[in-house]
């Protein structure tokens, strides 16, 4: 099968927007050229390209096509229109179920002429989330000024232009040549295959795939930092970054001034990764090291001396800021801050930060009895929590926000739960981070969270598809790992009517507050279903279910789960469902069939024998719930399977006598009331 390789060379295209570039490019691909059954597609992303290749079919087939025109019974001039417009006369047309019918034969087409008619319009349409126009006499727009188009099949250029009209399409064309690095390897070479390019351009300082700068970048920077007893801090995104910044990475180490080792570590690492894309070490006692890995786009001929130098200068620079602002922030205590929150509005609706704080001082003295924290503690916790927004280091580097406080705290003389608790309070920030466990911590995370869901629903501001600009499905989950990780009982209900007394009066009633519970409900089954757990039991202990203890539901479902996972559950699962099955037919007829069963009914001792077994499990199920012995009560519930089998096997519910058939109906009906007691056992998937 042929080969294709399309390479869009430009000037430097910003990191964060060629991975979704280079999945567009297939994309775009893979529809304009789906006649060709395009196979074994491959994106390349880098800063000064995006490229694609694949193999394909050296032709569109022919093929007969059929366009049906008007009845025959349609008047003479739509008959002229029709063939006016296709260029025919009436003699070629055909008749078929009293249509007249165009066919037309549509000859093949090469590879290369699809390609060639295709991609002008595929690049006038690529959907880049910025672009920018440049030059004159056309309205082509890229990222960035794009200078070469690289199209070849099978070795041979793919020829078409962007010219449409009067618009120039700056004069671009399709051809065969690449650019190397701008600096190492300038200037332009010509390849004929997807191989050579990716040769030619290694000979030319360009490593063309994302993912081998990434290596290269990770391996060296590691090395380096082992020769010299460190480590390299994890940082995946500043990786990707740097691997959208250079073409050829040489990776290098440069030291840090000792007067500058007392600045807090996280103030260090924020400003070299933010500032100037480096990367931080550590010791091997986990402590800040005087030392920082950076990578270079270019080979030194001097093994790197003046870089290392010119780098060592500019975070000199850099610290010599940082070191400003943490001096300066320290000469105002977070207290004496506090007024200043009522000048940074939060919120159009919601007031200004101030009016947060307050809310969350009253909200933490009211959860922290529930976890079992000092309530002084808390609420001085939460009163400090958003001060540091003040200050000039957090103004610098927003992502400090709750680290600088609590460093700031622990200078003023805070106790240390309320500094820890002020440092804490925005973990777990994402699903790999750590969550805190220190109870001043937890109820100062739980009061902020609960605090911003009751407050941005009360204001119209829910999430609505994608779109969630105050990220509260991430401070949804944030609150279920609070609760789950730390095993607390919490009533989120109640947690949610306590916030929303706060609000501002108008939005104390805000119809919205009421979606509040099952909006954490889905964030409890999303989050389940990362972990690859059963969400289906969740939502079958859910249903018609009011409790709102995530702590108790979970254990709930981790009972049912277990139970569905023995024989007994898995037979008394779909015993259940037939007898659901066989109700809700008979329902339709003459139901519903409720009312308690007659004994004196019973017919069969498999009747006796269900009654029986229900009436001594439906007590014990109820009494285990109370006492939240639910693997006691899935115990009990699974004992139902040999008497409900038993029924099934020797019984006929639907008998022909009308007050024996209700009876045993109403038996049925009493076991799906029991039933529904432990789940709904609809929800169950399989």
């Amino acid at each position: 099968m042929p080969e294709l390789l399309i390479e869009l060379f430009s000037e430097e295209i910003p990191a964060r927007m060629q991975q979704q570039a280079g999945e567009h490019l297939l994309r775009l691909l893979s529809d304009a050229l789906a006649p060709l059954n395009p196979k074994d597609a491959v994106a390349y992303t880098g800063p000064r390209r995006i490229a694609a290749s694949c193999t394909l079919d050296a032709n569109v087939p022919g093929r007969t096509v059929s366009e049906r025109g008007p009845r025959e019974s349609a008047p003479e001039k739509a008959l002229q229109g029709f063939t006016r417009k296709h260029g025919v006369t009436q003699d070629v047309l055909t008749l078929q179920n009293g249509f007249w019918v165009l066919e037309r034969e549509e000859p093949a087409i090469s590879a290369k002429e699809h390609i060639a008619a295709s991609m002008p319009d595929l690049l006038r349409r690529f959907p880049w989330p910025k672009s920018m126009r440049w030059g004159q006499g056309s309205a082509f727009t890229w990222v960035r000024p794009l200078r070469r188009i690289l199209c070849i099949l099978d070795g041979e250029t793919v020829p078409f232009s962007l010219t449409q009209g009067d618009d120039n399409g700056h004069n671009l064309q399709s051809g065969n040549q690449t650019e190397g690095h701008r600096f190492l390897s300038p200037g332009a070479v010509t390849v004929s295959s997807a191989a050579e390019w990716q040769d030619t351009l290694k000979t030319r300082h360009v490593q063309v795939h994302a993912a081998d700068r990434r290596e290269t970048i990770v391996t060296g920077l590691t090395a380096l930092a082992s020769s010299e007893g460190l480590a390299l801090v994890p940082d995946s995104g500043l990786v990707d970054e740097v691997a959208g910044l250079v073409e050829w990475p040489v990776p290098f180490l440069g030291r840090i001034d000792e007067k500058y080792m007392d600045l807090p570590a996280e103030v260090m690492q924020v400003s070299m990764r933010v500032n100037q894309r480096y990367f931080a070490l550590r010791n091997g006692d986990g402590s800040a090291a005087p030392r920082f890995a950076f990578v270079a786009n270019i080979v030194p001929a001097d093994d790197g001396t003046l870089i290392v130098t010119g780098n060592e200068r500019v975070l000199r620079a850099r610290f010599a800021d940082a070191r400003h602002f943490w001096d300066l922030d320290r000469k105002q205590t977070l207290a004496s801050r506090l007024s200043a929150l009522d000048a940074i509005t939060f919120h159009a609706k919601l007031g200004s930060q101030g009016d947060r704080t307050r809310r969350m001082v009253r909200l933490a003295g009211l959860i922290a009895p529930m976890v079992g924290a000092p309530k002084a503690d808390c609420e001085r916790a939460a009163e400090l929590s958003k001060t540091d927004l003040t200050t000039g280091m957090v103004g610098e580097f927003p992502e400090l926000q709750g680290v600088m406080g609590g460093y700031y705290a622990q200078h003023d003389g805070e106790t240390p739960a309320v500094c820890q608790a002020i440092s804490e309070q925005y973990m777990p920030r994402g699903p790999g981070d750590t969550v805190p466990t220190a109870p001043v911590s937890v109820v100062l995370g739980l009061a902020d969270r609960f605090d911003m869901l009751a407050a941005f629903f009360a204001a119209g501001e829910k999430p609505s598809g994608s779109g969630d600009p105050f990220g509260l499905r991430r401070a949804a989950l944030g609150i279920i790992r609070l609760i789950r990780e730390n095993n607390l009982r919490l009533d989120l209900v109640k947690l949610f009517l306590l916030a929303a007394e706060a609000l501002p009066e108008a939005l104390r009633d805000a119809p919205d507050l009421a979606q509040l519970p099952q909006f954490m409900a889905e964030r409890l089954r999303v989050q389940l279903r990362s972990e690859g757990a059963r969400y289906d039991c969740l939502a079958a202990i859910s249903t018609g279910n009011t409790d709102t203890d995530i702590t108790r539901l979970l254990a709930r479902a981790q009972a049912l789960e277990t139970m569905l996972e023995t024989e007994d559950g898995k037979n008394l699962l779909a015993a259940t469902r037939r007898a659901a099955n066989i109700l809700r037919i008979e329902d339709r007829k003459d139901g519903p069939h409720e009312g308690a069963p007659d004994s004196a009914l019973f017919a069969q001792p498999e009747e006796q024998a269900l009654a029986a077994t229900l009436d001594r499990v439906e007590p014990a199920v109820e009494k285990a719930f109370a006492e939240e012995r639910f693997t006691d009560a899935m115990r009990e519930a699974a004992s139902l399977r040999a008497p409900l089998d038993k029924f099934f096997e020797d019984v006929t519910v639907n008998a022909p006598d009308a007050p024996l058939r209700l009876n045993r109906l109403r038996l049925l009906a009493r076991l799906g009331r029991m039933m529904r007691l432990i789940a709904d056992f609809s929800q169950i998937e399989g």
